[in-house]
């Protein structure tokens, strides 16, 4: 199984859920090996960034990437896309501080990538893989991981809200999958909370047209949801967003309860700083995958329930 890349640079304008301004984004084809890196544009120069879980910033309303000088927010729907798409190599300049939020979904992305296209590389794939079967919880949330030669989610989210209660959703994520089944859920978001927020300067570019808005009984949406279970598409979205902040594509299966972005990447970091555990880095040859080396992180605090 070969790298990826786009074929050709695409380039979009949008408003950002923080700033409430106009951002740009393009993204270019990129060699082999170079996974997915931003150029962040300001107006003291460019600055480059590469994901890592150490580089999660901020995790609140969004996942922000940052390098101590300059950060980036809202990246977790892009990185699902170039993940969920199967991409391995990409660069992604940004005009401003964050990411356009589009209509608060991954759709518009994965349309770019389509537009883009996708060529094969002349270097074999290289994935992490969960190796052994590991249960990482805080607070009642949970992500359990096990060994899968693939992606495959397990979800399930809860909130006492009658237009959402309890749902659940299981899918091995491909880019058929991904772009069939995940991409255009919405973000979503509690009326109160919105209030809240623009009140005190916050999430200024948020609205109707990007994101699902629920008051205390029912959703303030003119047209509806995409999706009667929207709310756990998106959750799971998010996920694949988060795990993409790994520097190659990972390969397990997950069974979560309940996560967010805060949890999803403190998984991250823990299962990293345990790697000879519970990681390794394979090379997808032809048909086979082959181990390649472990990974070896520093240790971070975490509440490991180990299997």
């Amino acid at each position: 199984m070969l790298q990826t890349t786009i074929r050709k640079t695409v380039r979009c304008k949008g408003i950002g859920l923080h700033s409430g301004k106009q951002v740009e984004m393009v993204l270019r084809p990129a060699a082999e090996d170079t996974g997915i890196l931003f150029s962040l544009h300001t107006g003291s120069g460019s600055s480059f960034l590469t994901p890592t879980p150490d580089l999660v910033v901020a995790t609140s309303l969004a996942t922000t990437l940052g390098n101590g000088e300059d950060s980036v927010s809202t990246v977790e729907h892009l990185l699902a896309s170039v993940r969920g798409m199967g991409i391995d190599n990409i660069h992604v300049e940004v005009r401003g501080k964050e990411l356009p939020i589009m209509d608060g979904s991954a759709g518009p992305f994965v349309y770019l990538l389509r537009q883009a296209g996708i060529r094969n590389q002349a270097k074999d794939r290289k994935v992490k893989a969960i190796r052994k079967e590991i249960t990482f919880e805080q607070d009642g949330k949970f992500v359990k991981a096990t060994p899968y030669n693939g992606f495959a989610i397990d979800y399930t989210i809860e909130f006492a809200h009658p237009q959402i209660g309890r749902q659940r959703l299981s899918l091995d994520i491909t880019p058929e999958v991904f772009g069939d089944n995940l991409a255009k859920a919405r973000t979503f978001g509690f009326l109160k909370e919105v209030e809240y927020l623009h009140e005190n300067g916050l999430a200024l570019g948020g609205s109707l047209d990007n994101a699902v808005v629920l008051d205390d009984y029912g959703i303030l949406n003119n047209d509806g949801l995409r999706f009667q279970d929207e709310f756990v598409r998106h959750k799971m979205l998010d996920f694949v967003g988060d795990m993409a902040v790994l520097n190659m594509p990972l390969y397990g299966k997950f069974e979560v309860f309940a996560s967010g972005h805060a949890l999803n990447n403190a998984f991250l970091k823990y299962v990293l700083s345990q790697g000879e555990d519970y990681i390794e880095e394979r090379v997808l040859g032809s048909g086979t995958a082959k181990a390649a080396k472990k990974v070896h992180e520093p240790s971070v605090g975490a509440v490991p329930v180990p299997a």
